[in-house]
């Protein structure tokens, strides 16, 4: 779990972060057996991302964003936000979230928190970072009011479902949202170039998400 007090919460460029490359990575460990067949074993549990901002640089304007940017969060020492430009939605392809897009879980009458996730098939990525003002709750599809029935911590991605608007018993919890991942500067040193009057470069900066 992340310290909250090495977090920044603030995002890193927009601009820059959308024409970042990057994915999520896995770590497997695979043994060939001497029969020929293959034992694989899972060393994580979570997959971590892992990008590259450099590629999105287009101005001379951008480079001094992210040099800000970067003195700021002290190189590597603090955390902050990063908008995935390949998956930031709770939907499927780039539709608007809606309500019903992803399950948190089932009512037992009793409980009322819930975290935010987001299913790849049969694994649940636990979204910890939802963007403010953009989460949207229903309970047996009908859509909660935030603030009146619902709330939500920005820092956790912890639902809370105000008391009188507890799920009864099997009810189905579902939310959409948009949200960044937690990342850090996968660095301490940026080297910067100006390729021209309006232009500059920095060839890599590299970026991790932090668990």
């Amino acid at each position: 779990m992340q310290d909250l007090s090495s977090f920044h919460d603030v995002s890193f460029p927009l601009g820059v972060s959308f024409g970042a490359t990057g994915g999520p990575e896995w770590r497997n460990e695979i043994v060939s057996l001497n029969s020929g067949h293959e034992k694989r074993n899972a060393r994580w549990s979570m997959s971590r991302r892992f990008y590259d901002a450099g590629t999105g640089l287009r101005s001379l304007n951008d480079l001094r964003d992210v040099l800000r940017f970067f003195e700021a969060r002290r190189g590597s020492l603090y955390s902050f936000r990063f908008r995935d430009p390949f998956d930031h939605l709770s939907s499927q392809q780039d539709a608007p979230p809606q309500a019903t897009d992803q399950l948190l879980g089932y009512g037992d009458g009793t409980t009322r928190h819930y975290q935010l996730v987001k299913h790849y098939g049969d694994y649940q990525r636990v979204i910890t970072r939802p963007v403010a003002n953009t989460v949207r709750i229903a309970v047996e599809g009908e859509v909660l009011a935030y603030g009146k029935a619902f709330s939500v911590d920005w820092l956790t991605g912890i639902v809370e479902i105000h008391q009188d608007y507890a799920p009864p018993p099997q009810a189905k919890i579902t939310a959409g949202f948009l949200f960044d991942v937690p990342v850090r500067f996968d660095t301490d040193r940026l080297t910067a170039s100006i390729a021209s009057f309006k232009a500059g470069e920095i060839p890599s900066i590299p970026i991790v998400e932090v668990k």
